[in-house]
């Protein structure tokens, strides 16, 4: 017999047939039979509705791994600004179009000059005609493809005429490696082929063999790396020491995957350190804020701006104890802008009117930023401007965050905005400060895109290798500048003896 025909009541006509004792006993048990259903049913309700929190929690992480994979990659709202220029853009008229001369000026310019073999005879009288000096000019790009020469270095040798003594041999010059195969310029081309254009080397290899040099081995190559890196070494430990200079110091760290078995299921992380004009990366087996706290302790930075990762609050937290014991300024922490806006773009396809609400009071912060860049003469004005912006996503988050799920991705991102308020805001006390960490996370899209391409460094040589290359062309182009023309100069003046240098020190006094 189930429940429900239990709780069916009595007819009147059979209650005669039970006693007064019985009858009692028979209303209680009813009794404690519905108390029972009914904390069976609540039980229940909870338990659907708790299924329901979490399929929906799997729903939204599916279409945000979704949106992460196969959706745009940039985040960048389209403002009122940018549709009416774009419109324009439509509409515009079409520049004068500029001589490769003139849109390539630093190019090499070669004149060919196209000539009869035979002097044509004029169509009027057939007279033969003359060359009148005049030429019709056009110009057009071409290109000379790479080419691979075996250099046959003889370095001669003197003996002396008199006695017959003594035979001396020209020196040879000097190297990256002494004895290899490879001359210098080789070696900086396979090396920025790899760090600063992302070409794998076993690619340069086919992209060789392609060009006529068959079979040059990559492995070689990869080693040919190693010896440059260790011959810039110099310059590299200097890129350490600015880094430490700077007042502002931006952080950020990605995996970064071993290959070798020794190192089979580590995890190894490349750290990136970054001010105005220095980019600085070291790669450890460890994601410990130990690492960030090695390059503060003894550094003049001032604000330390990352992610809301622990490894960074730790490393500012025990910095701090050090610098308190010394007399010296304590460290800040600037939280990134650009994370704290993400979460409510990740939280927009399950909560589109909410998110959307937040993300259009962003955009009008990260506005009013980049016009304190442009008249700085306004910016105490334009931040407090952000400031009421900033008041007003607080009020509104502490107004809706009790309505959603602590681990639904709204409530996530309004959890997060809200416990890092001050750090997020910090940046409106200080021009020098930056809104987000933006700038730090451009620095390492390239290591990023290299590991995607070759997978991971296959030694721990391969992996300082990788640090020190990617630290000096990133930093070249902080500064601006050529990254093969500093390699070339650096390597040239390093073998006349003279010290090594950045490349903000190249830009500067250099270049």
């Amino acid at each position: 017999m189930d429940q429900q025909q239990l709780l069916k009541p009595i007819p009147s006509d059979k209650m005669s047939m039970f006693s007064k004792d019985e009858l009692i006993t028979l209303l209680r048990g009813e009794q404690d039979l519905r108390r029972q259903l009914e904390i069976d049913n609540d039980r229940l309700r909870n338990l659907n509705e708790e299924l329901k929190q979490k399929r929906f929690y799997i729903e939204e992480q599916y279409v945000t791994l979704k949106n992460k994979f196969f959706g745009k990659s940039s985040e960048k709202q389209p403002s009122a600004e940018d549709k009416k220029k774009n419109l324009k853009k439509q509409v515009k008229k079409k520049k004068k179009v500029q001589l490769p001369s003139q849109r390539y000026p630093e190019a090499p310019l070669i004149e060919r000059h196209i000539e009869l073999e035979t002097l044509p005879e004029c169509q009027c009288c057939s007279s033969k005609m003359s060359d009148s000096g005049m030429t019709e000019n056009s110009e057009f790009l071409t290109v000379i493809p790479a080419q691979y020469i075996v250099i046959r270095q003889m370095r001669h040798k003197y003996r002396c005429e008199k006695c017959h003594g003594d035979i001396q041999t020209a020196p040879a010059p000097p190297k990256i490696k002494p004895g290899s195969g490879y001359s210098d310029e080789m070696v900086i081309d396979v090396a920025l082929s790899k760090y600063c254009d992302l070409i794998p080397i076993e690619r340069y290899s086919s992209i060789a063999g392609r060009g006529g040099l068959m079979d040059l081995p990559p492995q070689s190559l990869i080693e040919q790396t190693h010896y440059l890196s260790d011959f810039l070494m110099g310059a590299y430990d200097l890129l350490g020491s600015e880094a430490k200079l700077e007042k502002v110091l931006h952080a950020d760290e990605t995996p970064s995957r071993m290959l070798n078995k020794e190192n089979a299921g580590k995890s190894w992380y490349l750290w990136g350190f970054s001010g105005k004009k220095t980019c600085y990366f070291e790669i450890h087996d460890t994601r410990s804020g130990d690492v960030a706290s090695s390059i503060l302790k003894n550094s003049k930075c001032e604000f330390l701006v990352s992610d809301v990762f622990s490894g960074y609050a730790k490393a500012v937290r025990v910095s701090n104890e050090y610098r308190k014991e010394n007399d010296l300024p304590l460290i800040k922490n600037i939280y990134c802008n650009a994370h704290a806006r993400r979460k409510f773009k990740d939280s927009e396809s399950k909560f589109p009117e909410e998110s959307q609400d937040y993300l259009n009071i962003y955009g009008k912060i990260y506005r009013l930023n980049e016009m304190s860049k442009k008249w700085p003469d306004k910016t105490i004005r334009l931040c407090g401007y952000m400031k009421i912006l900033f008041e007003k996503i607080k009020t509104q988050v502490m107004e809706d965050i009790g309505g959603y799920s602590a681990k639904s991705s709204l409530g996530k991102a309004m959890s997060y905005f809200l416990k890092n308020y001050d750090s997020l805001t910090l940046f409106l006390e200080n021009p020098e400060l930056p809104i987000d960490n933006n700038s730090q996370e451009r620095l390492l899209r390239n290591p990023v895109i290299g590991r995607k391409t070759w997978y991971g460094n296959h030694s721990e040589r391969g992996a300082k290798t990788t640090a020190i290359l990617f630290s000096l062309v990133e930093s070249c182009k902080l500064n601006k500048v050529n990254p093969r023309k500093y390699f070339k100069k650096l390597v040239e003046d390093l073998h006349q003896g003279k010290p090594p240098y950045t490349p903000a020190t190249y830009a500067t006094n250099v270049g």
